[in-house]
């Protein structure tokens, strides 16, 4: 038994022109997918964005680009994707979130197709990701970094709770409620402009 899938979208009506009904729709639907194998399942523009997060014309312009070809069309020529168009586009929003642009994208899915050997295919592939993994690793680093200070710097304010509620902006320079052998950290001092004068203020 084939399984038929469909979400009807009211965007889909300005992409192939309007639908004088969901029952005629749906038997558009059904029609096309009358002939795929079985257990197969087709989706349209709108079911692939909101499964992907993507917007309807970002899964064209995939298309107009030469990154997604639609599996088939209905009888009322709607475009209709199988699974492996919906895996393509989730793939590209990963790339997207590691930083690579559509047109290196585009050059990746090139070099892979014109690929004289499967090996050579996966070695260029694999090298892409390894450069990617070693500049993920560095921001791992550097937010792990940014995560420590702003523990440091929390820790070093919630001492400022105790400070007596009329004390003056301006005497936070000589603070005697923290231990002045501990170091203030930067996005504290930072505040003033100066690194050096140190959080606190005259308390009585």
């Amino acid at each position: 038994m084939t399984t038929r899938h469909h979400l009807p979208l009211a965007h889909e009506q300005s992409i192939a022109g309007p639908v004088t009904s969901s029952t005629s729709r749906t038997d558009d639907l059904m029609g096309a997918l009358g002939d795929a194998e079985d257990e197969e399942r087709l989706f349209q523009v709108g079911d692939i964005a909101k499964a992907t997060g993507k917007t309807v014309r970002a899964i064209h312009h995939y298309e107009e680009v030469g990154l997604l070809t639609p599996h088939a069309r209905s009888k009322g020529r709607y475009r209709l994707y199988d699974q492996a168009a919906l895996t393509r586009v989730r793939w590209i929003g990963k790339l997207h979130d590691l930083g690579l642009s559509l047109s290196q994208i585009q050059q990746i899915v090139s070099t892979w197709e014109s690929s004289p050997s499967a090996p050579g295919a996966m070695a260029q592939i694999r090298h892409v990701y390894q450069q990617k993994l070693e500049e993920v690793r560095e921001q791992v680093a550097h937010l792990k970094t940014l995560e420590h200070e702003l523990v440091a710097s929390l820790a070093y304010l919630d001492t400022c709770e105790a400070c007596d509620p009329a004390e003056l902006v301006a005497a936070c320079t000589n603070c005697n409620l923290h231990d002045k052998s501990t170091a203030e950290p930067e996005l504290v001092a930072g505040i003033r402009g100066n690194g050096h004068c140190r959080h606190g203020s005259n308390h009585r």
